[in-house]
């Protein structure tokens, strides 16, 4: 699908994991899609799925549960496909078109945990969301909460409606972040099928009981990072 192509009804409609008609994600909506534009309103959903979910990458479930956008709210964390299907959830419950993209992120920082369970540096599937604004698409990143970027070290995304907010190459330091190494374009829904095959292939370790899981991400970013 062409980044210019105009939404369609399926841009507002509900799916399996993109549950615009959920009453939570419609009573999120609500709460937090505030200003007077559809541009005012995308940017205070942006902020509020960014910073009110933690972003957690040790926990990753790929059932079909836990990969809609009511679960992420009912946790209140997920790693960046959930919150990303969560943004376009409320997004599409605001009237706004919304959508989803992926693309292959080489993450330079990370914690000693989490490349020991991924065995690479590559973030597979990394997912955001596309909401069409003012006659453009325009890409979202809601992954990192602003907590977590303290204590990262890193930028925290924002995002104002008019340009795309991707991942910063480099960190408030000048060291290398993100790298985009593939795109895999965009999606008027989730693609779990593929992202599954993708990941058990690629990360098995991952793929594991996610109420077993132990630890915190964000208090090992900050050991790590001496930001404890």
């Amino acid at each position: 699908m062409s980044t210019d192509t105009p939404p369609g009804p399926q841009h507002l409609a509900p799916t399996r994991w993109i549950e615009s008609e959920h009453p939570a994600v419609q009573a999120f909506a609500r709460e937090h899609a505030r200003g007077d534009s559809p541009r005012e309103r995308a940017i205070s959903l942006y902020l509020a799925v960014r910073d009110r979910l933690r972003y957690d990458p040790y926990r990753v479930d790929m059932s079909d549960t836990g990969m809609s956008a009511s679960h992420a709210l009912e946790l209140g964390y997920g790693w960046c496909v959930p919150k990303a299907v969560l943004l376009a959830a409320v997004a599409r419950a605001a009237g706004i078109p919304a959508r989803l993209g992926f693309a292959d992120v080489r993450n330079h920082l990370s914690t000693e945990r989490l490349r020991n369970t991924m065995k690479t540096d590559v973030f597979a599937w990394h997912g955001y969301t596309s909401l069409w604004i003012d006659g453009a698409w325009r890409k979202a990143t809601p992954a990192f909460n602003i907590e977590l970027c303290d204590k990262f070290g890193l930028l925290p995304l924002e995002f104002d409606g008019e340009n795309d907010s991707l991942y910063h190459p480099f960190d408030r330091e000048g060291r290398q972040h993100m790298e985009y190494v593939n795109d895999h374009g965009a999606f008027d829904d989730l693609p779990l099928a593929r992202m599954r095959a993708v990941f058990s292939e690629l990360y098995p370790y991952m793929l594991v009981d996610v109420d077993k899981v132990e630890g915190d991400f964000a208090v090992d970013a900050a050991q790590e990072t001496g930001r404890a």
